[in-house]
């Protein structure tokens, strides 16, 4: 019980210090509590949900990078099939893709399998995602863009 309140006490001292109170702390309370608050991060990042679906789904064949696995899986750096054409983009994470590609000069083929499960929110946003990290620079996919694609395609 001791402990619990040591740590209530110095986590009251903390929010105090941060709230603008006139309550300081002196000895080993003001010690620790400062080396707890230079352990906290100064920035927490916020993870996309466009991040949240690429490592969901996608990271384990194109892998963390975007570089994909040689001979297996191709890279989404720098690619057409990335920055080209959005239709045929979102129809690929729709509907899969089986058979040979030649993506930057390489043969891949290995099945990718259709991603129709996901909302047009979750395609939208991992296509971005994508398109604008692993050294991309093109522009977003829209919500409507993905739904106009499942529509046509027939995808579920």
């Amino acid at each position: 019980m001791k402990i619990f309140t040591s740590i209530l006490l110095i986590l009251t001292f903390v929010a105090c210090q941060k709230s603008g109170s006139e309550e300081k702390a002196s000895g080993p309370e003001l010690e620790l509590a400062s080396a707890i608050e230079k352990t906290q991060p100064e920035e927490i990042q916020e993870v996309t949900l466009g991040e949240e679906v690429y490592r969901t789904y996608c990271l384990v064949c194109h892998q963390a990078n975007g570089a994909g696995v040689p001979s297996l899986y191709p890279p989404l750096t720098g690619t057409d099939f990335v920055n080209g054409d959005t239709e045929r983009l979102i129809d690929i994470v729709l509907n899969g893709l089986q058979g040979p590609l030649e993506v930057n000069g390489t043969t891949y083929n290995s099945i990718m399998v259709a991603h129709n499960f996901l909302k047009d929110e979750e395609i939208a946003a991992v296509l971005t995602y994508v398109r604008s990290n692993f050294d991309n620079d093109s522009g977003p996919i829209t919500t409507d863009e993905v739904a106009k694609v499942r529509a046509a395609g027939g995808a579920e």
